[in-house]
């Protein structure tokens, strides 16, 4: 809104022209979405132990975290909050792909909602049943896949690193590769959600990747010179993405350990799916599992786990995901934090490195 008022006088004064540039209110969308992070943050955590919004620890976890118990949680109405009013001050609203990613970021943010609140009515970390969730996630995302695919100028196209010249067209099957990236996306945030501020920091580091991702793909000269596919209109996400790397390093400010509000369901699972959403668009799925390999580890940890104990009745690590295995081991929380951030930053650069190697 903000965007449309204030370029609106670009015809009287020059300067206003600026505001037509995407980087410039992607930069704008980071700060503003910081700066209602900082301003609101105290507040929502205030309000949260008002309303005795807290957290409850799994009785079979790690012992250090029983001092978590009754920590406000759904912070993630913080994130969800601050992306939301930064996008619509400083987005281009008449873009189709921006509201495609407001429609799962706030699908998937009601899902986490209501598992957040069924854990706090039944006072135990048990929230939505497996099903429904799954099943409820599979409808945002599917609805989100079909708007894409019947969308005019969005092609049902794979785009494979390392390859210039490999673009399969799945056509209808694309729509199940939507449905599995975001969905699978979000719950593997959701999984890596287990320490404080281990999942934001990486969703901050993806999001910053995927913000450069999405700015090239949107513009149809660079894409041409790295060889990548050019989604006219995607340059939009860059905005967004903006405002997600913003979210996240104003909630981080609160959820560095040791921490005083989790984002809770409400926040991982909405975020996991809107970087899901982002990759889809940017036509860069594969290097959401690259960029994201911290995510995919986390989630291949706990299938593993799980399979190794139905088939053989042994476990492969000490506690599943894996970051508590390292807890186990002996790491202290911080410790364990940063160092999985560091991989994600590591990850991060192999990702934007293939754009070279094509």
């Amino acid at each position: 809104m903000l965007y449309y008022l204030l370029y609106s006088f670009h015809t009287s004064f020059s300067a206003f022209n600026v505001f037509r540039y995407i980087t410039f209110r992607a930069i704008l969308t980071i700060l503003t979405a910081v700066f209602i992070s900082f301003l609101c943050g105290p507040w929502v955590i205030r309000k949260l132990q008002e309303l005795k919004v807290k957290q409850y620890v799994r009785a079979d976890g790690p012992q250090s975290h029983l001092g978590k118990e009754g920590t406000p949680t759904m912070g993630g109405v913080l994130i969800i909050g601050s992306i939301l009013i930064s996008v619509l001050l400083w987005g281009d609203l008449t873009n189709f792909y921006l509201w495609v990613m407001i429609l799962v970021l706030v699908g998937f943010g009601l899902i986490g909602f209501v598992d957040d609140y069924r854990k706090l009515t039944r006072k135990n970390s048990k929230g939505l049943s497996g099903k429904l969730k799954f099943l409820s996630q599979i409808a945002v995302a599917l609805t989100a896949a079909l708007l894409l695919y019947f969308y005019p100028t969005f092609k049902s196209t794979f785009s494979v690193p390392f390859f210039k010249g490999i673009l399969p067209d799945l056509g209808i099957f694309y729509v199940l590769l939507v449905v599995f990236v975001i969905v699978g996306s979000s719950n593997a945030v959701n999984l890596t959600d287990g320490l404080d501020g281990l999942a934001i920091g990486p969703v901050l580091i993806t999001a910053a990747t995927f913000m450069v991702l999405a700015y090239l793909a949107g513009n149809v000269k660079i894409a041409s010179y790295l060889q990548i596919p050019y989604v006219s209109g995607s340059g939009e996400l860059t905005v967004f993405c903006g405002a997600m790397v913003g979210a996240s390093m104003g909630f981080l400010w609160f959820n560095t350990y040791p921490a005083e509000v989790f984002m809770g369901d409400t926040g991982s699972v909405s975020l996991g799916a809107a970087l899901g959403a982002a990759a889809v668009i940017a036509k860069q799925e594969v290097l959401l599992a690259i960029v994201g390999g911290l995510f995919v580890l986390e989630t291949l940890s706990v299938i593993v786990q799980v399979m190794s104990y139905k088939l053989r009745g042994k476990r492969i690590f000490r506690m599943a995901p894996l970051h508590h295995h390292f807890e186990l081991e002996g790491w202290a929380e911080p410790k364990v934090i940063v160092r999985f951030w560091i991989i994600t930053i590591f990850l991060a650069l192999i990702a934007l490195s293939t754009l070279k190697l094509r």
